[in-house]
């Protein structure tokens, strides 16, 4: 018996989510037992957004539009990709042998906008998000290479909005956020080696050993990240039900020199600043990451109601352990924020569907009333399946960035956009 592993972010969540048109691959198999399929999507949105006034003298925030770096009150229309990229995903199965299916992935990930206003930047257009072989029986499943991450990736499978846009963000190159920041952080792709327990009655372990992420400034990375999940999903009359939790642990290092030499930089007005000798921050000391994740989804008739969190500190606000995961002079915040939702089939092509979200960040270290203390979104979309592979989907987002002061920035978005899966 062979089974097909695909473990791409859009791939598992094509197989789960409800109402979202069947992707059926295309599978070439020889007589020798080795097989060949392809799967994947193609997704183009035209969005809209308008951004309010950036408050001045404020640190972090995720509203993009600042096209022309003076924080005023701007607009922007693309045409681009959504909350996903394009994905084309090659899968190649070996003959099972002695109990056991092997195969290899690779994922090949691509946007179809130029980066930004250019013309002729077409940097974003390839990004390999996984690569890696699965070996799969009796005894579950092994994966080793580039794959999603554990942590909060089940968050972010569950958003709506993964099949549309959401919130625009900063990033011209890549993908909109949807949720990202905005309720739940992006658990990314990375390498690892990770072990999944045989479906036992609904209920199945996975964890992982990944590759290590500098926290913030604290970038000697000696101790492995490790992540977990557990997860449970069961149907019942008429209905269906998922449960969830997700965790992460990590530890990094701050260099042990009393100073670090900043480099001379030329200004833009043709001036050069020079080179500067400033204090290290916590010189010999650690940073630890430490989250925790949740969620239950429960669906009955044409209703899907989903309560999604998360927690811990040393997270950040956009993807996990950025920059922003630490205070200035190097202490870990405590990060955590939620994202509830609903849909409804209006028809069996038509859904609606409403959620909203936030994420928060406390002040640490020597943080003051000029930090971010929260991003929150709220969506309402459309979506109507033309047939099996595709569909059309409409959106109204409205974002707002909140920092400790009280001053707020807003941003409303407009998405009309089609998938295509095979």
């Amino acid at each position: 018996m062979q089974r097909k592993r695909l473990t791409t972010l859009a791939a598992a969540t094509l197989l789960a989510a409800a109402a979202v048109p069947s992707a059926q691959a295309f599978d070439i198999g020889g007589s020798n037992g080795w097989k060949f399929s392809t799967d994947g999507f193609l997704n183009v949105f035209a969005t809209y957004e308008t951004v309010g006034t950036r408050p001045a003298g404020v640190v972090g925030g995720s509203l993009g539009g600042d096209q022309t770096g003076t924080g005023e009150n701007q607009q922007q229309f693309r045409v681009r990709t959504g909350l996903l990229p394009v994905g084309v995903g090659f899968n190649i199965v070996a003959p099972t042998t002695d109990g056991v299916d092997y195969a290899v992935r690779l994922g090949i990930y691509p946007q179809i906008q130029n980066n930004g206003g250019s013309r002729t930047d077409i940097s974003p257009n390839i990004d390999f998000r996984e690569i890696n072989m699965t070996a799969y029986g009796k005894f579950g499943q092994v994966l080793a290479g580039r794959a999603i991450n554990l942590y909060q990736a089940k968050n972010i499978l569950t958003d709506m909005t993964l099949f549309g846009a959401g919130v625009i963000g900063p990033v011209n190159s890549g993908p909109t956020m949807g949720h990202i920041g905005y309720g739940y952080l992006y658990p990314n792709f990375g390498a690892q080696i990770r072990y999944t327990t045989p479906d036992l009655k609904g209920v199945k372990v996975s964890f992982s050993v990944n590759d290590t992420n500098d926290i913030g400034s604290a970038t000697i990375r000696n101790v492995p990240r490790l992540e977990t999940e557990i997860s449970y999903a069961t149907t019942f009359t008429g209905g269906r039900m998922q449960a969830w939790v997700s965790g992460l642990y990590q530890q990094a290092s701050f260099s042990s020199a009393p100073t670090v030499t900043i480099p001379a930089t030329l200004n833009p007005d043709g001036t050069t600043t020079a080179a500067q000798v400033v204090p290290a921050v916590r010189p010999g000391g650690h940073a630890t990451s430490l989250g925790g994740a949740g969620g239950v989804e429960v669906g009955f008739g044409g209703v899907d109601l989903l309560a999604s969190c998360y927690g811990g500190k040393a997270l950040g606000m956009l993807g996990l352990q950025g920059a922003d995961a630490l205070s200035a002079d190097g202490e870990e915040r405590v990060n955590w924020g939620f994202l509830t939702q609903g849909t409804y089939l209006l028809t069996p092509a038509l859904k609606l569907g409403v959620n909203y979200g936030q994420s928060r960040a406390e002040l640490a270290g020597n943080d003051t009333s000029l930090n971010l203390q929260k991003q929150q979104a709220a969506v309402v979309a459309l979506t109507y399946s033309v047939n099996k592979f595709v569909q059309v989907i409409g959106e109204y987002t409205w974002a707002q960035d909140r920092w400790y002061n009280g001053a707020t920035q807003d941003a409303n978005i407009g998405a009309l956009g089609t998938f295509i899966y095979w």
